[in-house]
């Protein structure tokens, strides 16, 4: 994934209305103006949520006759999961180090290395 590509679908993911939107999206494909029902805003704001949306790539929007459906693409949270994960391992593995830590400087080991 790029930098510009992975930058988009974050900031995208930074409004709490877009990730309302997908949450919605995520129990099936829905109206716009069913997906602008919750929101205190007018049409256009949500639109322009949407485009966002679309433009990260987290959402697909269609036309059939006056219904304009709209459904999820998770596929880019799934990018932005798999960039996480670097970040979770180090994570992991710096608590378990720090848990190594606590437990040798339990046992009274004064240097605090495990056993």
């Amino acid at each position: 994934m790029t930098p510009d590509r992975l930058s988009g679908i974050l900031a995208a993911l930074a409004d709490p209305t877009r990730r309302a939107i997908l949450a919605r999206l995520a129990e099936g494909e829905t109206s716009v103006t069913e997906l602008a029902e919750p929101f205190d805003m007018s049409m256009p704001a949500v639109s322009k949520h949407l485009k966002m949306l679309e433009q990260a790539g987290l959402i697909a929007r269609s036309r059939a006759a006056q219904w304009r459906p709209c459904r999820l693409e998770a596929g880019p949270l799934r990018e932005v999961s798999d960039w996480l994960d670097h970040y979770r391992r180090f994570w992991d593995e710096s608590l378990d180090r720090l848990e190594d830590y606590l437990q040798a400087l339990q046992k009274g080991d004064p240097d605090g290395a495990p056993n």
